[in-house]
């Protein structure tokens, strides 16, 4: 088994930054692909990045692109996701994600173990 916990959320303007961070306890993250996922309110949850186990893999969704950076710690267990020039379209609880697979995949269903969410909400 593998827990994740997210932490990091919170409150801010738009054009602002917050990081948020994944730590996994268990089972070590071994060769497994990290995702962060987000739901809005109304509408389905969605894939917002994911880094393969090497790290030499990313990959962000097209709204996201250029804004957000996926980055991770083995050693640590840690998964981070840095979101910067937030807009009020990025408002959502954002889930931290472990496959079962070592490829890179924007397929929930390739996610086996899931956090409970943290809150983002950006103020316009």
């Amino acid at each position: 088994q593998v827990q994740l916990v997210e932490s990091g959320g919170g409150l801010v303007q738009a054009g602002g930054s917050l990081r948020l961070s994944c730590a996994a306890s268990g089972r070590p993250l071994s060769m497994r692909t990290m995702g962060w996922f987000r739901q809005a309110p109304g509408k389905e949850r969605e894939f917002v990045a994911c880094i393969t186990w090497s790290g030499g893999d990313t990959y962000y969704r097209d709204s996201v692109k250029g804004r957000f950076t996926i980055s991770r710690d083995n050693a640590k267990n840690t998964v981070w996701l840095q979101m910067d020039s937030l807009n009020a379209e990025d408002t959502a609880i954002y889930y931290c994600a472990a496959t079962r697979v070592a490829v890179a995949t924007t397929d929930p269903l390739d996610y086996r173990y899931w956090g409970q969410g943290t809150q983002v909400t950006v103020s316009s």
